[in-house]
């Protein structure tokens, strides 16, 4: 078996993707990317760590972050030693950056702040405390500063999910992880909406949809909308602007067959007409035993199998988050 250098030696950087990354960071673009999912094992740690690098490998400054508050592991899958410094340390005194706790990687250009493991009330942050925590992650020297978000639906989960740039929903093809992928959407969907300050006078029929008996009867968040456009059209036209910025990319892991990839799209179609927003499907990931080998070594697939079939689609799905997000920045800075 070839050693970690040696394969990483061997990786080399997507010319287009170097040249995307390169041209956002002429332009001032800091991304925080968040990867998320609606249970455990389901490949979120696999996304965020191999997008990572990915990224750094592509010349991009990077900087991943273990957020699964209370469960923190992905220093165990980037091979990188535990440290005495985690996100624990985030609100002492002592520590006037997250750069402080930053540790190196095999990967040049990509670094690690690993999550809390040693303090149980960490998985519960208050809004203040989150709020520095996101103000401090905007402030890191990197390009693009990628999120390992922690299972299920908690406050903590969904709110550093929605504070993203880029929020990724990772899935498997079962039965059981796609109805905790819709209880996700649906969660951080009134999440969002909950969070909107001018919906003071909306926020009793927001809670009372909540309820599948409500007087209204209203099935669905886009009957939601509709009704507030009816009730309160100034108020319903403003959260129907902030929806359409409400979108999500999706991946789809492991899967065998064309049906399980074709999952994404059923979940796409049904979030459109139940929802009312888009998600974007970056696509699939086909099963392949390097991924648990991979594990077991302590090495990221990317590094330790270079020549995995999952390498150039990881590579494609990254490239098409990148050229979208600098597209809109671009667009954002000529005013369209």
């Amino acid at each position: 078996m070839e050693n970690t250098t040696e394969n990483l030696n061997k990786l080399e950087a997507d010319e287009s993707l170097l040249g995307k990354t390169q041209g956002s960071a002429s332009q001032g673009l800091k991304q925080i990317w968040a990867v998320g999912g609606g249970k455990g094992g389901v490949g979120k740690t696999l996304v965020t760590a191999n997008f990572a690098i990915t990224l750094a490998k592509a010349g991009a400054r990077v900087v991943l972050v273990d957020l699964d508050l209370g469960g923190a592991n992905l220093h165990t899958c980037l091979g990188v030693e535990a440290s005495d410094k985690t996100l624990t340390d985030v609100f002492s005194p002592n520590i006037k950056s997250l750069q402080e706790l930053a540790l190196p990687t095999i990967v040049p250009n990509l670094s690690l702040i690993s999550g809390a493991q040693d303090a149980m009330n960490v998985a519960n942050l208050p809004h203040a405390q989150k709020q520095k925590l996101l103000n401090k992650l905007r402030q890191l020297p990197a390009d693009y500063i990628l999120l390992d978000l922690g299972a299920g639906t908690s406050f903590n989960t969904l709110d550093f999910f929605l504070a993203a740039d880029v929020g990724i929903l990772t899935v498997l093809p079962e039965p059981t992880s796609i109805e905790n992928a819709y209880r996700f959407i649906k969660s951080a969907f009134y999440r969002k909406l909950k969070n909107i300050e001018y919906l003071y006078d909306a926020r009793s029929l927001i809670d009372s949809t909540m309820n599948r008996k409500n007087e209204l009867k209203i099935k669905s968040p886009a009957d939601l909308i509709r009704n507030l456009e009816t009730l309160y059209p100034e108020v319903g036209m403003k959260i129907r602007n902030s929806l359409n910025d409400f979108e999500m990319k999706l991946v789809v892991n492991q899967t065998r067959t064309e049906i399980d990839s074709e999952v994404g799209f059923g979940v796409r179609n049904v979030c459109k007409k139940y929802f009312g927003f888009n998600i974007d499907y970056l696509g699939c990931l086909e099963y392949d035993s390097a991924v648990w080998q991979s594990v077991r070594r302590k090495r990221p697939l990317i590094l330790e199998f270079p020549a995995s079939p999952l390498v150039p689609t990881i590579q494609k799905m990254v490239g098409h988050i990148v050229s979208e997000q600098a597209e809109k920045i671009k667009r954002s800075q000529l005013g369209l």
